[in-house]
């Protein structure tokens, strides 16, 4: 995992920013939808938050700041408090993407029926500290929202592969996103009636494996991969560049050989970030997105077609928090780039 950013910090409940808009316009993800996320993580991490968590953070954040990782992720305390501090807003951003190419993703967006109740598998690479689950589950509430009554809801299968062991957090995530919120004693009838969870057990699957994808043998991380229709790796592939070019291009060349035609590769980082990279003994400084592209769209040497074609891209994209959303703690705005690729 990436370390935290610090910059433009808004709380949730004073912020004056506007929600995220792009090209397409305003946010499409209601107001309402966004808290539901912030009440996963809120519900899942209650007593860490209500706690005082911030020399826990400051703690984190120094190991992280000194690159500093097997030990910034090696308590079950530290993974808690990174993932009740930067994955709520993270989770959001994340949503709003996946709303934004929605159109690109048939695999999820499509309806389950009776002659296919194959489930539609994400793979999220670097995913163990939550975000994109609880993302993706958003995604799914929003969807279902949208089916017409009698059509079958959608289901998806979430792998999530992360060097530190997530075990605990995914697991708490996962069923905070399946279980109906907790509501006062006060609550009316009605809204015990209307309570209901994120997304039903039965139409979201997640399991969790603790890998360094960069040192397992691919033929233990494959068969996690096959059949995947998405790939995410949001926040995670400027930190492996910066770990090692070679293995993560070859990670990202046996990841092409064993995903099918059709499937989708959507990547998210810090804007502007570079790896340093050492050529015949020389370093040399190369934005992120030039290696990716290097590595998925470059001809073959013996003239072959490349075997990735990009389908989106934004070079630097804000997503800002409603000021009407609640969280006991801070959260940041996030800035990012994202590309999408598909595999042909």
């Amino acid at each position: 995992m990436p370390p935290p950013k610090a910059k433009n910090k808004k709380s949730t409940k004073s912020s004056k920013l506007r929600a995220i808009s792009d090209k397409r316009g305003d946010s499409q993800v209601p107001v309402d939808l966004q808290q539901l996320l912030l009440n996963i993580f809120k519900n899942s991490f209650s007593e860490r938050l209500h706690a005082n968590i911030q020399p826990l953070l400051q703690e984190v954040k120094g190991h992280l700041y000194n690159r500093d990782f097997l030990t910034a992720f090696g308590r079950d305390d530290y993974l808690e408090a990174y993932a009740a501090r930067w994955s709520p807003s993270r989770a959001l951003g994340y949503l709003q993407v996946l709303v934004n190419v929605q159109d690109r993703l048939e695999t999820i967006s499509k309806s389950s029926n009776e002659e296919n109740k194959a489930a539609a598998k994400v793979v999220c690479l670097g995913g163990g500290a939550g975000a994109e689950i609880v993302a993706l589950g958003g995604f799914l509430n929003l969807l279902n929202r949208s089916t017409n009554a009698g059509v079958p809801s959608r289901i998806v299968d979430i792998v999530a592969i992360d060097i530190a062991n997530w075990t605990a957090v995914v697991e708490n995530l996962r069923q905070n996103i399946v279980t109906a919120p907790p509501l006062s004693n006060y609550a009316s009838a009605a809204a015990h009636s209307a309570n209901s969870p994120l997304a039903m057990t039965e139409n979201l699957v997640v399991s969790f494996h603790q890998h360094d994808i960069l040192s397992t043998d691919f033929a233990v991380i494959g068969p996690l991969i096959e059949d995947a229709g998405l790939i995410t790796i949001m926040f995670t592939l400027n930190e492996l560049y910066s770990t090692s070019l070679s293995l993560t291009q070859k990670f990202l060349l046996n990841l092409t050989r064993r995903l099918k035609e059709g499937a989708l590769l959507l990547v998210a980082d810090s804007p502007g970030s570079y790896s340093t990279v050492s050529l015949n003994g020389a370093e040399k400084k190369y934005p992120m997105q030039w290696l990716l592209d290097h590595t998925l769209l470059r001809q073959g040497s013996k003239g072959e077609e490349p075997m990735w074609m990009k389908i989106e891209e934004d070079e630097s994209k804000w997503f800002r928090l409603p000021p009407s959303l609640s969280y006991p703690i801070d959260l940041e705005n996030m800035r990012f780039q994202m590309h999408l690729y598909r595999r042909i």
